[in-house]
């Protein structure tokens, strides 16, 4: 597969993504829904912001780092916006609980950021 395919699929796919938390934010009332409506919503809303962060950083790092190899940009980018679409889907979630708080976020923040860094240190050492 090329880098254009995967990158039009993907597109594709977000854009499915989004159609489909639209149709679940107003098709599904969350009081009667139960937790299929709630998994919809939140698994919806993970795939779409999964989605477009990658479209997002892939063009960033395509833009400022040219000399990158392809794959590393794509398992880059795909990586970090995994980090960011769990970071917010975990924060509305803990919001949704009211447990949300400046500790409960700091802890979230700082777990993502060690698994990122594992990642670095990781990819670092076997090249």
């Amino acid at each position: 597969m090329t880098l254009k395919q995967l990158i039009i699929i993907i597109s594709i796919a977000t854009a499915i993504c989004w159609l489909t938390f639209v149709m679940v934010l107003f098709q599904v009332d969350p009081e009667s829904g139960g937790l299929l409506g709630f998994g919809l919503f939140y698994a919806s809303l993970f795939f779409s912001l999964l989605g477009s962060f990658f479209l997002l950083t892939f063009a960033v790092r395509r833009i400022f780092n040219k000399l990158e190899l392809e794959y590393r940009v794509v398992a880059t980018s795909f990586r970090q916006s995994f980090s960011f679409a769990v970071l917010i889907d975990l924060i509305l979630f803990l919001q949704s609980k009211n447990l949300l708080t400046w500790w409960n976020l700091v802890f979230v923040i700082l777990a993502l950021t060690i698994i990122e860094f594992f990642f670095v240190s990781y990819k670092g050492s076997s090249y």
